[in-house]
């Protein structure tokens, strides 16, 4: 049974070294929980439907299923659950391919135990994993492709399309609350309404989400940068 308050993750990586390895880090944490092991993505989207955990933290390259075509699954089953990719690639090509299916993020095998963890925190209280470098590649890629057809006008009030704007700069909460002279709870507050009204689980979602309706475009960013 899942402790109250405790973040619920599963992890999916065809090597049962890894998964061993990654299981012990996150064991040491008391506000987390490893609820199953997946060893390929196939197994990876049964688990997550049928066990629904917080965070599902993934490989690209896995048998049956690989991690970008699982992700795609899990967001289509289930939108709350966010996918934090774990792997020893970081080509552009993956990282915006794993994007555009739905991962929250995105860490190198490198990293150590304690990076995952504050990795998963983060994805869960609206913080992003994304270098600041993938985001400008989001946003010059979505200043040269077509107009999108899923204009979102009015689904986000004025406001949080503002702090939306300033997520998609990199920002984090403490900088948005600052720039906005609001607090930091109430910049937490309109995350989780802006998560709710784009069904999307973490930050990174949010800003590819609004980059395809057209709430956040190159042009934005640049005027909510000024001053």
């Amino acid at each position: 049974m899942k402790t109250k308050d405790r973040l619920t993750v599963l992890i999916a990586d065809d090597h049962p070294l890894v998964r061993e390895a990654l299981h012990q880090a996150l064991d040491g944490e008391e506000d987390m929980e490893v609820v199953a092991e997946a060893g390929d993505g196939e197994e990876a989207v049964r688990l997550a439907a049928e066990l629904r955990p917080d965070v599902a933290v993934m490989d690209i390259v896995m048998p049956r299923l690989n991690g970008i075509e699982a992700t795609r699954k899990i967001k289509e089953i289930a939108p709350d659950i966010a996918v934090l990719i774990l792997t020893a690639y970081d080509d552009d090509q993956y990282v915006m391919g794993l994007l555009d299916a739905g991962a929250a993020g995105y860490l190198l095998k490198s990293a150590r135990g304690r990076d995952l963890a504050g990795a998963i925190r983060a994805i869960k209280s609206g913080e992003s994993v994304l270098h600041p470098a993938i985001i400008a590649k989001l946003l010059k890629r979505a200043a040269t492709a077509p107009t999108g057809q899923h204009r979102a006008s009015g689904l986000l009030s004025e406001r949080e399309v503002d702090v939306l704007r300033l997520v998609a700069l990199g920002m984090g909460n403490r900088e948005i609350a600052e720039q906005l002279f609001l607090s930091q709870r109430t910049i937490k507050a309109h995350l989780t309404n802006i998560f709710n009204k784009l069904n999307v689980a973490s930050r990174s979602e949010a800003i590819v989400k609004g980059l395809q309706c057209g709430l956040v475009t190159l042009e934005s960013t640049e005027q909510a940068e000024r001053p």
